[in-house]
């Protein structure tokens, strides 16, 4: 369906259109996993080599302040563990710095060419030193100097990132150089999310959606989780 707006005043919008979802699977919680992790990497496998979701790892990460200001942003989710979900960034970036003051985050998978969508709320935790270092080897050269040139979040001036760019090319050699031994820089590295609820979203028409809820129950741990499962209304 072709997106059609209304503009009632030159100050407002309105998106007229009401797109109807459809998957043909059931989402029950007979349906699912036992855990909200191997439910996640079936659903994450699944989207991954249908191949028709464009970015499948993209995730809107939401984090606040201390007094509960809230600021959200697109990253990219790069990993699963036993505990948790792992991406990557500046430790000095204003979402680091919010995680540290405020240890809890939210996620969101939106997958909307399958019409599904995975919601994460946790408390997060820095990865291990050697997690970062060994992720790190594996991003491209251009990604590794970016990640030295990078000041994430903080005022720049026009073409100061390009100089400093032009700097570590000098001091580690150029994205193109394969010789290059580009080291971590000890202000990036991995954030782990572990999770205390996660939601799954199937898409069905007339707004009558699918959702299945995971909760960690009361006493348990990230090391022996037990979880309720329950249904939430669309």
């Amino acid at each position: 369906m072709d997106l059609v707006i209304s503009e009632p005043s030159p100050s407002k919008i309105q998106v007229l259109p009401h797109n109807q979802y459809q998957t043909f699977d059931s989402l029950t919680p007979s349906t699912v996993s036992a855990s909200p992790l191997d439910q996640f990497h079936i659903w994450f496998k699944q989207v991954v080599e249908d191949g028709v979701v464009h970015e499948p790892e993209a995730i809107s990460l939401s984090t606040a302040t201390p007094s509960g200001v809230p600021s959200a942003r697109m990253v990219l989710f790069k990993q699963l563990d036993e505990r948790g979900f792992i991406f990557y960034t500046n430790y000095t970036s204003r979402k680091s710095r919010e995680m540290e003051a405020n240890p809890y985050a939210a996620m969101v998978f939106y997958w909307r060419e399958v019409h599904r969508s995975v919601r994460v709320i946790g408390k997060v935790e820095k990865v291990s030193r050697k997690e970062s270092e060994a992720y790190f080897k594996t991003r491209p050269k251009g990604s590794q100097l970016g990640a030295w040139a990078s000041r994430q979040s903080q005022v720049v001036k026009e073409g100061e990132v390009r100089e400093r760019l032009k700097k570590l090319e000098e001091r580690f050699g150029s994205a193109g150089d394969g010789e290059a031994n580009i080291p971590t820089p000890d202000f990036w590295g991995g954030w782990r999310i572990i999770p205390t609820e996660v939601e799954f979203w199937s898409g069905k028409p007339s707004r009558l959606h699918d959702r299945v809820c995971y909760r960690l129950e009361e006493g348990s741990t990230a090391e022996d989780p037990k979880w309720k499962i329950e249904c939430l209304a669309p």
